[in-house]
């Protein structure tokens, strides 16, 4: 047999990796079907799931059928041509197992639940250990050992906990079906994105592919492994890594793989039993050919020696504090940075996401503040903001937008001259969690919201967060400081627990299991008593020692998911609210719903100042066209392609309004009326619409196929 590449075995976890986005599924089959048999590699799935769920999955068609199957986290080996388990696996299991006292112990091991019977087999103890620390997990180690018994533990997500044979893993059975089928370790590819998945990465001379969602505990047990890392998610970051090794050469497009959001499962199948999503006309496409090219022409109005200003300065008249629009913002920039950085053909824009870090980096003060903004005509930093508070999100957007940088251009020496800044930056914002808790506590309208009332443990600082210390500890990983970058993809952990036991709060009570000592995770936190909220469909906007604010901040639900802080389930609960409530309505997206009445606990006497923040403008539930692109990305990436195909179309007209001319990408639009307001040509408006047509699909190469 002859192969294209040099991979013979493709070894590839499923839940989260080839699975949770259907549409980009598909695309998988379909480009794994597509290879000819005689050449492709042998493909074998490497699942938590036991061997009958997984052939379920084959014959219902969601995915091509494999080779091999590897169930129950390393403890079956099915060979799907003979049909058959293989025994002789299991006979190199059963030395020293005893399922019946290893469930003895586990069972009296505080904080564990049994899981379902399902997902148990004679080789497999699984259970639920809520958020259990490297302290836990040694004690139930070290109580399994004392009774004689010696096991593998494999725990992932911050959830699942499986007690296996010593020699069952996922790697272990790799490794072993490898050997049977003879063929060396350096011509097998793995791919996942848990930590239950890392013994296959750890193998000896193996090539591997981590997907843009992973969890941070995969990071950190592979970082000082050489992986490539995917530039997409789940199965499309699947294909990315398989094109990345050469098995295959393109993958199917977006439109050709669409599954009508009517057919995907009752939710969705109810929300949308009356929406109508036709196929693009050829107005459409000329719409949005022409969008493209007026936002490439807007992002380019804020191309300065310094960097990108937050609007045009040739467009704009400013008077007052106005003035400080004639700048380089560092979550503006920043931002324009991340969602200009696939255009790789444009070397001004190129050029000018450069010049926007240098120019920010540049400023730091000794003690790692990244500027609120830095002014174009003087060069002069501002650390204050309005009111004189600090910005704490600058530093969040800068690290992020530089871990961006590197990755996609992959200049490690712009990360070596800038990496003592970068820790000074990570060491400052590091201070505002005064408590130790693992959160941010943010001073009011200390973020982007710079007019909102807004304090202490903000969800959309908080998200940012977590992601600023996934990034910052992969960055120190490509400079080789593997105990460091660990340090920080573990700290990132802590972090997304910590939000998702706050903000998405539920009548369900916390687990009761005592934390360890020094790890903070057991506070005494008013969402955790407070049951009467019921269980939210989103992550709430804001929690303070005395109160929380319920309502739904959409930039930083949006956020999350993108970030890979909320997982695919949840994401979905958000984005049915979100549909459902019409947060999308009449333009996409209100960033606030529902919005602040004056009289309302949360409402502030400053917002009437200048009558920005009255209800449905500005902050207080105004339509900002960026997000609205954060808000199609999150639908394609949900796998439903037909629908972010349409919001994609109505944030267009929005950005084609303008105030005084045609194609002005505003700042924002009043939430009940639609109509733009702000500035015109505001940079990330148009930066975000951008990314937006390269996520779903739909660019100029796109839309003339």
């Amino acid at each position: 047999m002859k192969h294209p590449s040099s991979i013979r075995l493709f070894s590839t976890d499923l839940d989260g990796t080839l699975l949770g986005n259907p549409e980009s599924t598909r695309r998988f089959k379909a480009a794994w079907d597509a290879l000819p048999a005689d050449t492709r590699p042998l493909l074998a799935y490497n699942s938590g799931r036991l061997v009958d769920d997984m052939q379920r999955l084959v014959a219902s068609g969601q995915l091509p059928a494999p080779d091999y199957f590897i169930g129950g986290v390393g403890t079956q080996v099915f060979d799907v041509q003979a049909s058959t388990l293989l025994d002789d696996f299991d006979e190199d299991l059963a030395e020293g197992w005893d399922r019946t006292r290893v469930e003895a112990v586990v069972a009296i091991f505080p904080g564990t639940r049994r899981q379902p019977e399902e997902f148990q087999h004679t080789f497999k103890s699984s259970w639920f250990l809520e958020h259990a620390s490297a302290s836990q997990l040694d004690d139930l180690r070290r109580s399994l050992t004392a009774t004689g018994l010696h096991v593998s533990l494999v725990y992932s997500s911050q959830r699942d906990l499986d007690v296996l044979p010593r020699r069952a893993t996922k790697g272990g059975a790799l490794q072993w079906l490898c050997a049977r089928l003879r063929i060396p370790l350096t011509q097998v590819l793995v791919a996942g994105d848990t930590g239950n998945d890392a013994t296959m990465f750890r193998l000896p001379g193996v090539r591997g592919i981590i997907v843009d969602n992973a969890h941070p505990e995969l990071f950190e047990a592979t970082v000082e492994i050489p992986i490539y890392t995917a530039r997409a998610v789940v199965a499309d970051g699947v294909l990315d890594g398989l094109r990345h090794f050469g098995v295959v050469r393109q993958r199917p497009g977006a439109m050709e793989t669409e599954i009508p959001a009517d057919r995907q499962g009752t939710p969705l199948r109810l929300l949308f039993h009356d929406a109508a999503f036709p196929p693009l006309t050829a107005a459409d496409r000329d719409l949005l050919r022409t969008g493209y090219e007026k936002a490439l022409v807007a992002l380019r109005k804020n191309i300065t020696p310094l960097g990108f200003s937050a609007c045009s300065l040739a467009d704009n008249s400013v008077t007052g504090t106005d003035a400080n629009y004639r700048s380089v913002w560092a979550r503006d920039g920043a931002f324009t940075v991340i969602h200009t950085i696939d255009l790789i053909d444009e070397p001004d824009i190129r050029a000018c996401q450069l010049a926007t870090l240098e120019t920010l980096l540049g400023a730091i003060t000794p003690a790692g503040q990244i500027p609120t903004n830095v002014r174009i005509d003087s060069g002069q930093p501002d650390y204050g903001g309005v009111g004189n508070i600090c910005s704490i999100d600058s530093g969040l957007w800068v690290i992020i937008a530089v871990y961006t940088w590197v990755t996609r251009t992959g200049d490690l020496e712009f990360l070596r001259r800038h990496r003592a800044a970068l820790q000074r930056a990570m060491d400052w914002l590091s201070a505002h969690d005064s408590n130790n808790d693992a959160l941010l506590e943010i001073p009011e309208a200390g973020d982007w919201t710079d007019l909102f009332g807004r304090s202490y443990n903000v969800l959309y600082d908080e998200v940012l967060w977590y992601r600023a210390n996934v990034c910052f500890g992969r960055l120190i990983e490509f400079l080789g400081d593997f105990d460091r970058a660990a340090d920080y993809l573990r700290w990132s952990q802590r972090v997304r627990r910590r939000i998702m036991d706050a903000f998405w709060p539920s009548t369900t009570p916390p687990d009761s299991t005592p934390a360890a000592p020094g790890t903070g995770s057991s506070v005494n936190r008013f969402a955790d008593r407070q049951f009467s909220m019921g269980d939210t469909q989103y992550l709430i906007a804001e929690i303070t020692p005395f109160s929380f604010n319920w309502r739904c901040d959409v930039y930083g639900n949006l956020l999350a998911f993108l970030m890979n802080l909320l997982d695919l389930e949840r994401a979905r609960s958000v984005f049915r609210y979100l549909w459902s409530v019409g947060a999308n309505q009449p333009w996409p997206v209100s960033n606030l719903y529902p919005v602040v009445q004056s009289g309302d606990p949360d409402w502030r006497a400053y917002y009437t100042v200048n009558l920005l923040n009255l209800p449905h403008h500005y902050h207080n539930g105004g339509i900002w066209p960026f997000i609205g692109g954060l808000w199609v990305q999150s639908i394609h990436r949900l796998g439903l392609h037909e629908v972010a195909r349409q919001e994609l179309l109505r944030l267009a007209r929005l950005n084609q309004l303008g105030r005084d001319h045609e194609w002005e990408f505003n700042e924002w639009a009043h939430g009940v009326t639609g109509r733009p307001m702000g500035k015109a040509f505001q940079a990330w408006s148009a930066a975000s619409f951008l990314r937006a047509c390269h996520e779903a699909e739909l660019t100029p190469d796109h839309l003339t196929e």
